[in-house]
């Protein structure tokens, strides 16, 4: 018998039916093992010697492959064709060899598609694992955890209510900061511009005044309202004839077939999608073996793929539609390694596949893909210029016609951008010809700051600069969305006062770490090590010779003297100067005390130095002098439970709410994104929510605000929520899922990326919902959306028919929710018994219940300092 190691159980289920009955096909479920998230786990002292430790929720399945591997004849690596696929082989291998499990031959094989011929092709050139790969592999997985456990503590101690940096995600946030400065810096510069609607032979145009008394515009010449009124009297007055008319052929080339970047840019401005879910979708779509491998920066396809492009446009238009040679592409793309094909479709015959999202992508792909081996678009673009009688005013009109549509005919490239005039049509125009003048408008215009950054222009920039690879874009966007550095509107990034914060800092004290140019030199470095060039023991001693004594350097320094440096950093944000001359730095409450930056436990404020006597405070995000005062407590409402008031109030940490007073008053931080008003600050004084009780152990989940943000509870595990509005709208069926994926947080997926299904049955008969197969934390369950299934042990998943999956959730739905176990739960509620209403509401008892779980519980599940 010979073992296969696939990443899904999707891929090993197909994979078995192409090898037929010798072989046996098994699933690693992404990632086996990692760093643990503790110190020590990398040791630069012992040459970069890596710690490496199991995840508990893979240990059932590395029993499974162990137990198959020692009655096999021969294990072949099957994992994704790239560096993390061969970091997972690794992995797997290591594990066997340390069960002593590992049969004597042992291959590796790699197939760029999930289809019968891609899979038995590659089973005939099997190989050995890619030591430069796994070198590169490490010297990647140790650099993140280097810089994320040094420096988040320096930033837990020296910048209160920061979560953490990555070596890459903390230049991408500094790229979206920066372009918030640029906007807030940007002053809008007034212009105008003077259109004559005119007409030719019945055909309405229009013609722009780029000539006015002799000189030539520009599109800023006229800056004023009284210069627009001259020139467009002008305009009215004079009689314009036609001069010179230039007519050019122009040609436009398809654009090559998708990279993991271009795929994500497209899918961000055509469909609308976040670059995890164009991921997730790639990965379904591959999986199913209707798409090649969706990790790539390559943009070339094998011949055999072109010639049948190539027969596809000519079964679907004509030969015309071809060009006479098969096109070549090659990337523009900084650093980019191409050693896989462009992303494209497994059969170009095939114009759909699966359904919904699914289906929307793959016919994303499957034009592009088509296009890029199409004939190029032929146009003919034309310029009219006409003059008045004087020669001193000149109109200008441009328009294109397209001659020959090419492979416009089924694709053209989103932009960011939209506008473009030359996509006009003129009517034919010829030297001496007096077209109509219908009106002439004269239109004031401003300039406008840069665009905020969309993630399909992130992600862009990011490969522009080398930053980053195909395979760490979608997981970088969605740190920073998880960290609340930014929040998206509009599908544009908004830099969060705590994302500005950390940028500063990072710039102030480690400005060399979130260099553009150092990042992309750095990701250069961990390239050669993959092409053999460099050894990663070298890579690592590098970066931490100089990296190490900067972090103890600012470990030493007083929080105080950290906080008054970025005060001076981020004077001209947080005090810009007055047009009045005055000092913008004078308490507007006082008129005494000086404003400063200060440090609390939640985040950086803005407070007077005369404190007590003046309690004025601002958040960090309303620079300008522009915050609200804080004179005394704020009475937001009463406590209808209780009568006892509610209270808004600064404190030297920044601004709290309390209900009653004294020692047993309750107390809340402030979140920063919502509008406090009384209902928020009751919900906020009651956590944590208990939102039930877990379908599969029976003890209870809560939701509640920590120190790093709103979080799910159960068991000693805990799962990051993305907002406050979360903590309160977050039902059994989405927590019991996010818990889910946070202890299976490890694998493959993104961090932060929903788990795609194990499998699909189809609709329940009567309820009409969709029953999928998820992995869960203690083995597959079915859920329905509304109702979550144990699949028992004696079932196998993969024989399990849409009938008898619906029979099993009908059967947990008619057993009601599941029961707490008592045991557990007394403790709390004498604890709860012993005290008033009131005052048990103030002291918050579940929490301390909480807290006062016995030492044998299974320990907090281990925080991840940087991604």
């Amino acid at each position: 018998m010979q073992l296969v190691i696939v990443e899904s159980p999707a891929k090993a289920k197909t994979i078995e039916k192409y090898l037929g009955k010798d072989y046996r096909v098994l699933a690693s479920y992404g990632h086996v093992r990692d760093l643990p998230a503790r110190d020590g786990s990398v040791n630069p002292d012992d040459s970069f010697a890596m710690e490496w430790e199991t995840y508990a929720d893979k240990s059932k399945q590395l029993k499974a492959i162990a137990d198959e591997a020692k009655k096999a004849d021969r294990l072949i690596l099957a994992t994704d064709p790239d560096r993390e696929g061969e970091a997972i082989s690794w992995h797997v291998q290591e594990v066997l060899r340390n069960k002593k499990a590992l049969p004597k031959e042992v291959e590796r094989v790699t197939f760029n598609a999930i289809t019968k011929p891609a899979i038995l092709e590659a089973m005939q050139r099997p190989r050995e694992l890619d030591t430069d790969l796994i070198d590169a592999y490490r010297a990647r997985r140790a650099l993140d955890y280097l810089v994320g456990f040094t420096l988040s503590p320096v930033l837990w101690r020296k910048l209160p209510g920061a979560k953490s940096a990555g070596r890459v995600q903390s230049v991408a946030l500094r790229l979206i900061v920066g372009r918030e400065r640029e906007i807030e810096s940007f002053v809008a510069q007034e212009y105008w511009s003077v259109i004559a609607e005119m007409e030719s032979d019945g055909t309405p145009f229009q013609a722009r005044l780029v000539k006015w008394k002799g000189e030539k515009l520009d599109r800023l010449s006229i800056g004023d309202q009284g210069s627009a009124e001259a020139a467009k009297k002008a305009v009215e007055e004079g009689r314009f004839t036609v001069v010179a008319v230039e007519t050019k052929p122009a040609m436009r080339n398809p654009p090559p077939p998708f990279t993991t970047s271009t795929l994500q840019q497209e899918a961000a401005r055509k469909l609308g999608f976040s670059a995890s879910h164009t991921m997730r979708i790639a990965q379904a779509l591959y999986e199913d073996g209707a798409i090649t491998y969706m990790r790539t920066d390559g943009v070339q396809m094998d011949p055999s793929a072109i010639q049948a492009a190539r027969k596809a446009v000519v079964d679907r238009y004509d030969g015309s539609y071809v060009p006479d040679k098969p096109r070549q592409y090659q990337t523009k793309a900084k650093n980019a390694q191409e050693a896989h094909e462009a992303i494209r479709p497994t059969d170009f015959s095939k114009d759909r596949a699966g359904s919904g999202d699914h289906a929307r992508l793959y016919d994303l792909i499957w034009k592009r893909a088509l296009a890029s081996q199409m004939a190029s678009a032929r146009m003919e673009r034309t310029t009219v210029d006409l003059a008045d009688g004087t020669g001193q005013h000149g109109l200008r009109a441009t328009g294109q016609v397209v001659l020959f549509p090419g492979y416009l005919a089924l694709y053209e490239e989103g932009k960011d951008d939209e506008g473009d005039e030359d996509s006009r049509r003129l009517p034919r125009m010829s030297e001496g010809a007096s077209p109509a003048k219908k009106a002439v408008n004269a239109e004031q215009h401003f300039t406008q700051p840069p665009p905020r950054f969309s993630e399909a222009s992130l992600v862009k920039r990011l490969e522009e600069l080398g930053i980053g690879r195909p395979s760490t874009y979608a997981s970088i966007i969605q740190v920073l969305k998880d960290r609340a550095y930014v929040r998206v509107e509009k599908n544009r990034f908004f830099a969060e006062e705590s994302g500005r914060l950390l940028t500063a800092f990072l710039e102030r004290f480690f400005e060399k770490y979130v260099s553009f140019d150092f990042t992309a030199e750095l990701e250069e470095e961990l390239d050669d090590v993959s092409g053999g060039r460099a050894a990663w023991q070298a890579v690592l001693e590098a970066f931490w010779r100089d990296f190490k004594p900067r972090t103890t350097e600012v470990m030493e320094q007083k929080p105080s003297d950290i906080t008054a440096a970025l005060d001076q950093f981020l004077e001209p944000y947080l005090f810009p100067a007055k047009a009045d001359g005055s000092d913008p730095r004078l308490c507007p409450n006082c008129g005494v005390g000086k404003l400063a930056l200060r440090g609390g436990r939640f985040g950086a404020f803005v407070a007077c130095s005369n404190y007590p006597e003046c309690k004025y405070t601002r958040r960090f995000g309303q620079p300008g002098g522009e915050g609200s005062e804080d004179t005394g407590p704020e009475v937001l409402g009463q406590d209808p439970e209780t009568g006892l008031n509610v209270e808004r109030k600064s404190g030297r940490f920044g601004p709290y709410i309390q209900l009653g007073e004294g020692k047993d008053a309750a107390r809340a931080s402030i979140p920063k994104d919502i509008d406090l008003d009384l209902d928020w600050a009751l919900k906020l004084l009651k956590l944590p929510r208990t939102i039930g009780n877990h379908p599969e152990t029976g003890n209870p989940i809560t939701a509640s605000i920590g120190r790093y943000g709103p979080y799910l509870a159960h068991d000693g595990k805990y799962a990051r929520l993305q907002s406050t509005a979360e903590v309160f709208e977050t039902g059994m069926n989405a927590a019991v899922v996010k818990l889910a994926e946070a202890a299976a947080g490890g694998g493959r997926p993104a961090r932060g990326a929903a788990r795609e299904p194990l499998k699909v049955f189809g609709k329940h008969p009567r309820t009409d919902a969709e029953i999928k197969l998820m992995e869960g934390r203690y083995g597959p369950y079915l859920t329905d959306g509304e109702t979550n299934a144990t699949l028992p042990k004696t079932i196998d998943k993969d024989a399990l028919t849409l009938e008898e999956a619906a029979q099993l959730i009908d059967a947990k739905a008619a057993q009601g929710p599941a029961k707490g176990k008592a045991k557990k739960k007394a403790p709390a509620k004498k604890a709860a018994a012993k005290k008033p209403a009131a005052k048990a509401a103030a002291k918050k008892p579940a929490a301390k219940a909480a807290a006062k779980k016995p030492a044998t519980k299974k320990a907090p599940a281990k925080k991840k300092a940087a991604e």
